[in-house]
């Protein structure tokens, strides 16, 4: 059985993305300065098969490529994963053209001074960012991990990429595929999950979780009939996933369970329930900005305004989650770590 950490992990989201451009060499220099226990970043695949951190293949959001004109005929709209998209997708470039690219706030709105930051800094690829954080851990004299999110990996798949294969030769070519240094390995996809545990990848295994929908490998093999991200966070569904995975990561909302005027009734019981069978739990995100909290405690009308975020906060740790994903990392360790 699970024994549940008494102190959280505390996981750089993206790095340290309310102060710096997300997957950005400054955001997860800051997360390591600022004392996180691991950082996530995403991954992606260009078309010649390099692994770009990036949180979608889609990167206008992210970067300057909108405004660079000699990528413009590349603008196209695709399907992924079920959604119709309009931008320009990462597989469409070269890995020499995706490291042209400049990284910008992909909330300006929001975070104003991380976008201060933009267009400073390169697009990182998957090996740049095990680098660094392997330096990291030198530097600040404490290991820090990964927590590795596999992005679109049956979407992927259909455009003949084999995205387990590149992540294990590029976990092993980097040092971190044997336990060289802690790694976490997540996905919304379980059957990528269950694909690098066949190649040997040693790592704790978690299976991403969202509020609502389908996970797509699954509903693309059996439609309607796939359980629901909500059918696997209950009790029967996360017995199908002892001795799978090591653990599950949700939603902070299925954690906090609001209600529908947005006050929240929880800690809900989906973090005992899984410790009961073995396994562990993280949660994402942990936010403190009005945009991102529930409703019961955001304070005024501007989006960017740190609300009640202490309270919220409080029942995802009274939850006794196993690890949380933070946006701002001083606040996470100061926080979490009390």
């Amino acid at each position: 059985m699970t024994v549940a950490r008494r102190i959280p992990l505390v996981i750089g989201h993206r790095g340290a993305p309310g102060y710096r451009p997300e997957h950005s060499r400054s955001s997860y220099d800051l997360a390591l300065e600022l004392g996180v226990d691991a950082v996530e970043p995403d991954v992606v695949v260009s078309r010649d098969g390099v692994l770009v951190v990036r949180h979608e293949n889609e990167i206008s959001g992210t970067t300057d490529v909108a405004d660079r004109p000699e990528f413009a005929e590349r603008r196209t709209t695709k399907t992924v994963d079920g959604a119709e998209l309009t931008g320009w997708f990462t597989e469409d470039f070269t890995w020499d053209e995706l490291s042209t690219l400049r990284c910008r706030e992909r909330l300006p709105h929001v975070r104003v001074s991380s976008a201060s930051f933009d267009d400073q800094q390169p697009v990182l690829r998957l090996r740049d960012v095990l680098d660094l954080i392997r330096a990291g851990s030198l530097e600040h004299g404490r290991e820090i991990g990964v927590v590795l999110e596999i992005k679109h990996a049956t979407y992927f798949a259909s455009l003949g990429f084999d995205i387990a294969e590149l992540i294990a030769a590029e976990l092993t070519a980097a040092g971190w595929a044997h336990g060289e240094l802690p790694l976490t390995v997540e996905a919304f996809e379980s059957t990528v999950l269950f694909e690098l545990q066949r190649l040997g990848v040693e790592a704790a295994y978690i299976y991403l979780l969202e509020a609502a929908g389908r996970p797509f490998d699954l509903f693309a093999a059996q439609g309607k009939t796939a359980l629901t991200y909500r059918q696997t966070a209950a009790p029967a569904g996360l017995d199908g996933l002892v001795g799978r995975v090591d653990g599950i990561s949700v939603d902070k909302r299925m954690i906090l369970a609001p209600d529908k005027l947005g006050r929240a009734t929880g800690p809900s019981s989906v973090v005992t329930d899984a410790h009961a069978r073995g396994l562990c739990v993280f949660t994402w995100t942990a936010r403190p900005e009005n945009s991102f909290l529930v409703r019961q405690f955001r304070h005024g009308g501007d989006p960017s305004a740190f609300g009640d975020w202490e309270a919220e906060w409080a029942l995802i740790r009274d939850s006794a989650v196993d690890g949380v994903f933070v946006d701002h990392p001083d606040l996470g360790v100061e926080f979490f770590r009390r």
